[in-house]
């Protein structure tokens, strides 16, 4: 009996890597990947998405409505009519891109530094960041980064990577099911940290980066200020206290985020002369 447990363990322990669900994956992976192309409009980005419209705008309006339900809405007042005029004049300038959301814009009575855009065209802005906007121009920086991201299709994107990374995950998993368990569980960790900090983090920071400058075109043809934007990441940055490092986190740092609002700023000066004058 010793015998044949020995027996067995060694077994185990000489498991080997099985390439052929990998290779299945890899294979699978591509053909997702090229029969779910999109274009971001604006920027011309290839995006893989795997979801209609109709499904992303009913997953937001869900979300959305469900954040509302337990929400302290602003329906009056001056901070409230800003949050409208600013969401018209930002979703007008950007109606060359926009396929037809139903705009919705609510102010939520809240301490959080906080605004969100969910698919559809669902808009929140909490009072608590309206001091960090400081005026309407700041503001229109903050709804013009949100609004693009609906508009930039980021959050159907995301779910499709995440899908993506999760069979990945799978196959790995199929493929080192033989070996030893701790080599199971170092291998999995080491892919797992590859797929946060290789794929899904550095997607995370350029949907970020891409709803700035979408945001800056659109605030630029709403008359709104563009030097605004490197203004509003200064006033961040300088009360924001301590961050990780940037590859670590879901969006840019603030020197990054300046800097290139910096580089986008005389494309975006041009557009307001031209519109503004």
């Amino acid at each position: 009996m010793p015998q044949r447990r020995f027996i067995r363990s060694a077994s185990r322990s000489g498991g080997r890597f099985r390439l052929l669900p990998v290779l299945l994956f890899a294979i699978y992976g591509l053909y997702y990947y090229f029969s779910n192309q999109s274009e971001v409009p604006l920027t011309g980005r290839q995006q893989l998405v795997d979801i209609s419209r109709a499904q992303e705008a009913s997953l937001g309006l869900q979300s959305y409505q469900q954040i509302l339900a337990q929400a302290h809405i602003v329906r009056s007042g001056p901070e409230y009519e800003l949050v409208q005029e600013i969401g018209a004049r930002i979703a007008a300038a950007a109606s060359d891109v926009d396929p037809g959301f139903d705009w919705q814009v609510n102010l939520i009575q809240s301490e959080q530094i906080n605004a969100f855009a969910l698919p559809g065209g669902n808009v929140a802005v909490y009072t608590g960041i309206l001091p960090v906007a400081q005026n309407e121009h700041g503001l229109a920086v903050i709804m013009g980064h949100e609004m693009a991201h609906a508009l930039a299709r980021h959050g159907a994107e995301r779910m499709a990577y995440q899908k993506l990374s999760q069979l990945g995950t799978l196959a790995a998993g199929m493929s080192v099911s033989g070996m030893d368990p701790a080599q199971q569980q170092m291998l999995m960790a080491a892919l797992g940290a590859g797929a946060q900090f290789g794929v899904l983090l550095p997607f995370s920071r350029e949907h970020e980066s891409e709803a700035d400058y979408m945001g800056l075109i659109f605030l630029a043809r709403a008359c709104y200020d563009p030097t605004a934007a490197p203004d509003l990441w200064h006033r961040m940055s300088a009360g924001g206290g301590q961050r990780p490092p940037e590859f670590m986190s879901t969006h840019p740092s603030g020197a990054t985020r300046i800097r290139q609002f910096e580089q986008w700023m005389p494309e975006a000066m041009q557009i307001y002369q031209q519109h503004c004058s």
